[in-house]
């Protein structure tokens, strides 16, 4: 039998989503990019946390999906 075992990382965006609204709004898109992963904003974090845990590299589509809905969204390194 053959077992793979996958590594996830935690990626962390600074963002300026600041309302649940605002999350609902981007659920649906969210949770279609990260369908194997989990997030989750810290809106009481000064810099609007997102944290994702996933075994993709997701960067630059979760960059892009909230840049195109009109939100900032920076990597943190």
């Amino acid at each position: 039998m053959y077992w793979q075992l996958w590594s996830k990382m935690i990626y962390v965006f600074k963002t300026n989503v600041k309302t649940k609204a605002q999350i609902n709004r981007l659920r649906p898109h969210l949770d279609h990019i990260l369908s194997s992963g989990e997030w989750n904003f810290d809106l009481e974090d000064c810099d609007k946390i997102l944290r994702v845990d996933s075994p993709q590299n997701i960067a630059m589509p979760l960059i892009q999906l909230l840049e195109t809905n009109d939100f900032l969204c920076e990597e943190i390194l």
